[in-house]
């Protein structure tokens, strides 16, 4: 059985498209510290994104 979520898939794509929304974009530690999530958590949603648009 896979570990319970920590976030939420509503606030991961929330976060992802206030990052993406930002101009010029924000710092990645700036934006998980406003939102109240690991910095590398974000970082990894947004890199997430990117893969499957490219």
């Amino acid at each position: 059985m896979a570990a319970p979520r920590k976030y939420s898939l509503e606030l991961r794509e929330r976060a992802v498209r206030m990052y993406r929304a930002s101009d010029p974009k924000p710092q990645i530690k700036r934006l998980a510290a406003e939102i109240g999530v690991h910095p590398e958590a974000l970082r990894g949603w947004i890199r997430r994104v990117r893969g499957r648009m490219c």
